[in-house]
């Protein structure tokens, strides 16, 4: 049975159309996008603000440039290759390892070098790029996801999902890749959400196609009560990256690697709604929370204090 709107406001849940009119169109400035749409130039804005990212590989603008590729990569057994562009995890593939003149994905599918070079061709069409644009193709490191999740993944690289609103984090989840999302952090695609207690850091419910789920799908371990390692150094990252693309609405995503600990993977100014789910609660109750201060902690650190002090954490 579906709650009625009376209730849903009640819960303070946030929907699709009051999100874009009341957060996103008014606190998030046009000429900004293009600093989080294009991740090429997000990974640079965070490289300059000292924030760690995924080291950059090289980048792949031209036909001519693909044909380079496999000098591009011959150090490298393990890497990434994603649109600068992409949106939601479209087009990115992680390339785990070869075997002979192949490459092996997170999934066993073995590829080979002409396929590649297709899948190449077909980003800088713009075939995974925001509104079919053309593109270029990033070849990055792929992440070594920390070990404290091994019971709870499948093949891919769990990330967190930070929401943050006037520089102050509001919501949190981590997003466990499962079989079904092919190993992807994707919840379009059959991942897992997790809500995250903004306090501790430890995980509560999860849920996945719209339907609560407390254990992993593949692994069949629980996934409540796990602290998120880096917990605090993640807060202070997400409230940082407000900070540098200077957007009020944000989500920021962020992966714990075992060698390198939190990396910033991506930023979006458009987040979705599912973080609700996955906390059991509506975002609504901390946005409105916050619009009301009648000034706001300016350093990061602060801000993050005020978030774990003040708001509704899980």
């Amino acid at each position: 049975m579906f709650a009625s709107p009376k209730r849903l406001r009640e819960l303070g849940v946030l929907g699709l159309n009051q999100r874009n009119a009341d957060y996103i169109m008014r606190y998030n400035k046009r000429s900004r996008y293009p600093l989080v749409d294009d991740k090429l130039k997000t990974k640079d804005l965070a490289k300059k603000a000292g924030i760690a990212v995924p080291a950059l590989y090289g980048v792949i603008e031209t036909e001519r440039q693909i044909r380079g590729f496999s000098k591009l990569v011959e150090n490298y057994d393990q890497f990434v290759i994603k649109p600068a562009q992409g949106a939601g995890g479209d087009g990115i593939v992680v390339v785990t390892g070869r075997s002979g003149e192949f490459f092996r994905k997170a999934n066993g599918q073995l590829m080979t070098l002409d396929f590649v070079t297709h899948y190449l061709s077909n980003i800088l069409s713009g075939m995974h790029s925001l509104g079919g644009l053309p593109d270029c193709a990033m070849v990055e490191y792929m992440v070594q996801f920390d070990p404290v999740f091994n019971e709870l993944s499948y093949q891919g690289v769990p990330d967190v999902r930070v929401i943050v609103f006037q520089g102050i984090p509001v919501a949190a989840m981590i997003r466990l890749p499962t079989r079904l999302s092919d190993g992807k952090a994707n919840l379009h695609q059959g991942a897992i959400g997790v809500g995250i207690d903004l306090k501790t850091g430890a995980t509560g419910l999860g849920v996945t196609q719209n339907r609560v789920q407390n254990f992993h799908p593949d692994t069949m371990n629980d996934t409540r009560g796990l602290i998120i390692p880096h917990w605090q150094q993640i807060m202070e990252l997400s409230a940082q990256c407000a900070d540098i693309v200077q957007l009020g609405y944000l989500g920021v995503d962020i992966v714990l690697d075992k060698h390198l600990g939190p990396l910033v993977l991506e930023l979006n100014a458009r987040p979705g709604l599912n973080v609700q789910l996955a906390n059991d609660r509506g975002l609504l109750l901390n946005l409105k929370h916050v619009e009301k201060l009648k000034s706001l902690p300016v350093s990061v650190e602060d801000r993050v204090e005020y978030a774990q002090t003040h708001l509704v954490v899980a």
